[in-house]
C-alpha cells in the first residue's frame, strides 16, 4: 500500500506541512492587502472629510470659548448699562439688525438662541464652498461623496452620488475626532464640529475589492507554483535519500541468492547510513567466512572419512577374496580394527566440535590446579615421548583456576602431543604453569622446525596442517587444535601461539583464577 511507504509518508507529510504555510502565508498576505487599501482609503476619506470641516467654517477654525465676547443681555444702545437703562426704567429694545454669522456662532450656550431665532438670518442653503464640492467629482471620478447636517434640524446638505439612504452617525458627547464605519457597501469618515455640525465623505469599496482580484490571482499562481516546487524538490530529496537504501536492499537481495562477495557500496562518510552500510558489509563478511568454512569443514570431514571407509573396505575385499588362513583373517581383522578405531576417534572429534558450535559444551567450573594436571598429563605421555626420544621438561608452580579438569587435561595432552609429533627429534619439550595478574597459564614448547609465519594465522581452523604433504597416518585428521580452542573458550579462557622459525613454537593457555576474575 502507498502508506506503507517511506517516500510517500514523507511526500504526504511535506503536502500537509506546505499546504499549511502556504494557505496561512496567502491569508495574512491577503488580509495585509487589504488593510493597506483600506489605510489608504481612510486616509483619503480623512483628508476629504477634514477639508469639509474647514469649509463650512469659512476656511477657518471656530474661536475657542476663551475668546469668545461676553454676551450682551442690555439693549445693545450706548447709554444703557448690561441691566437695562440707567434710570431703571423700562428696558428698550435693541435696534433692528441683521446679524452675521459670525455673531450668530459665537454665542457659547445653545441657550441663547432662541432669543435671536433658529438659524441666524442670511446664511447660505449649502454651507459646502466650491473648491471643497470640487474633491468629489461624482460619477465622472473616483465616485468620492459628501454629507454636511446643520442647525438644529440637522439639515442635510449632500453631493449628487451621495446615496439616498445615507443617515447622521451617532455623536459620542463633545468628541470631534474623526470617525470611520462600514455601512454596507460603503466607506465612510466623519467627525463632529466645536457647534454639533457632522461633516461625512464617503466612498463606494466595490472598486477596492474588486482591485484585489488580480492580487488574489497572483498571490495564488505564486503559491501553486511554490507547491509545486516545494513537492517536486521533497520528491527528488526523498528519492536521493532513499537510494542508498534500495542499494542496500539490492545487495542483500544478491547475498541472499548466494553472491556472497557481493557487498554494499559506501555511501557518503559520516551519514547515518554510511556506519549501516559498514556494519552490514562486516557482517557479509563474517557470514561469507562462515559459509566457506563450513564448506570447507564438510569438504575436509568427507575427504577424511573417505581415506579410513576405503582402506577398510580395500582390506575387507582383499580377504574376502579367496580363502585365507585363521591368521591371514585374523590379520584382516586386526587392520580393519585399528582403521574403525580411526573413524570413532574421528567421529568423536566432529562430534566435539558439533557441540561447541551449539554453545553446549560449557560445563560448570570446578577448582583446580594447572601444576597438578599438567604434572598427570606428563606422566601418561612419557612413553611417546621416549618413542621419539623427546625429553619432557616441567617448571610447574602452583596455578589454580576454575575449569573443567577433564577438559583442562585433554587440551595439555594434544599441546604436547602435536610438540612430540611435530618437534625436533630427540628434542624437547617443556611445559610450565604459573599465576599472573589474576590469571593462570599454562605453556607447551618445543625446539622444533616452528610453523611458517603464512601458516600461523590457520592453524587453529579444522582440518588444517601446516604441512600439505602430511595425510592422516597415525589418526591425526588436523582437528586437534580447533578441538583445544573451543574447549579453552568455552571456559571463558584463552589461547596463543608464537613461532620462530628453527627456534621452535609455545602454546598458550590462560584461565581465570577465580569466578570473579573471570566475568
Amino acid at each position: 500500500m502507498i502508506t506503507n511507504s517511506i517516500r510517500w509518508r514523507l511526500q504526504i507529510w511535506l503536502a500537509v506541512l506546505l499546504t499549511g504555510l502556504l494557505g496561512a502565508f496567502c491569508v495574512v498576505s491577503w488580509q495585509l492587502e487589504k488593510t493597506h487599501r483600506v489605510r489608504r482609503l481612510d486616509e483619503e476619506l480623512s483628508k476629504r472629510a477634514a477639508a469639509l470641516g474647514v469649509g463650512i467654517r469659512g476656511g477657518k477654525e471656530s474661536p475657542s470659548f476663551g475668546r469668545m465676547p461676553p454676551p450682551r443681555f442690555g439693549s445693545g444702545r450706548p447709554d444703557d448699562g448690561p441691566w437695562g437703562p440707567p434710570d431703571g426704567g423700562p428696558r428698550r429694545p435693541p435696534p433692528s439688525r441683521e446679524w452675521s454669522k459670525k455673531e450668530f456662532d459665537g454665542f457659547p450656550d445653545e441657550r441663547m438662541r432662541p432669543w435671536f431665532g433658529d438659524e441666524p438670518p442670511g446664511r447660505p442653503t449649502n454651507p459646502v464652498p466650491a473648491d471643497v464640492a470640487a474633491m468629489f467629482p461624482g460619477e465622472a471620478g473616483e465616485d468620492y461623496y459628501y454629507a454636511v447636517w446643520t442647525g438644529r434640524s440637522d439639515r442635510l446638505s449632500k453631493s449628487d452620488n451621495a446615496p439616498e439612504d445615507i443617515g447622521i452617525p451617532g455623536a459620542e458627547g463633545r468628541d470631534t475626532q474623526t470617525k470611520f464605519r462600514d455601512r454596507g457597501a460603503y466607506r465612510e469618515a466623519f467627525h463632529f464640529t466645536e457647534r454639533g455640525e457632522c461633516v461625512l465623505a464617503g466612498r463606494p469599496v466595490a472598486a477596492d475589492l474588486t482591485g484585489m482580484k488580480p492580487f488574489t490571482l497572483r498571490l495564488s499562481l505564486t503559491g501553486l507554483a511554490v507547491f509545486a516546487v516545494g513537492l517536486g524538490g521533497g520528491w527528488w530529496l526523498t528519492s536521493r535519500s532513499m537510494r542508498p537504501i534500495e542499494d542496500i536492499a539490492s545487495a542483500a537481495r544478491r547475498i541472499s541468492d548466494g553472491n556472497l562477495s557481493e557487498r554494499i557500496p559506501a555511501t557518503s562518510p559520516g551519514s547515518e547510513l554510511h556506519e549501516l552500510a559498514t556494519v552490514l558489509n562486516n557482517t557479509f563478511s563474517k557470514l561469507e567466512d562462515s559459509f566457506a568454512q563450513q564448506k570447507r569443514f564438510t569438504s575436509d570431514a568427507s575427504h577424511e572419512l573417505r581415506t579410513p571407509l576405503a582402506v577398510l573396505i580395500a582390506e575387507t575385499q582383499s580377504a574376502l577374496s579367496r580363502e585365507r588362513s585363521p591368521e591371514e583373517y585374523r590379520e584382516a581383522l586386526t587392520g580393519n580394527l585399528d582403521t574403525a578405531r580411526q573413524m570413532k576417534r574421528l567421529a568423536e572429534s566432529l562430534l566435539e566440535l558439533a557441540r561447541l558450535d551449539a554453545g553446549d559444551a560449557t560445563a560448570a567450573g570446578e577448582p583446580l590446579d594447572l601444576a597438578n594436571t599438567a604434572r598427570e598429563t606428563l606422566s601418561r605421555l612419557k612413553p611417546l615421548a621416549s618413542s621419539r626420544s623427546v625429553t619432557l621438561a616441567q617448571e610447574l608452580l602452583s596455578a589454580p583456576c576454575i575449569g573443567s579438569e577433564d577438559r583442562v587435561a585433554l587440551v595439555i595432552m594434544n599441546l604436547v602431543e602435536n610438540a612430540i609429533h611435530h618437534g625436533r627429534h630427540g628434542g624437547t619439550v617443556t611445559v610450565r604453569a604459573w599465576q599472573k595478574d589474576g590469571r593462570s597459564h599454562v605453556s607447551v614448547a618445543d625446539d622444533g622446525p616452528g610453523i611458517p609465519v603464512a601458516d600461523l594465522p590457520h592453524i587453529f581452523d579444522r582440518f588444517y596442517r601446516a604441512d600439505k604433504s602430511r595425510n592422516a597416518s597415525g589418526g591425526r585428521y588436523g582437528l586437534g587444535l580447533a578441538i583445544c580452542k573451543g574447549m579453552v573458550e568455552a571456559g571463558r579462557g584463552t589461547i596463543a601461539v608464537e613461532s620462530r622459525s628453527n627456534r621452535g613454537t609455545t602454546f598458550t593457555v590462560s584461565f581465570p583464577s577465580s569466578v570473579e576474575s573471570g566475568t
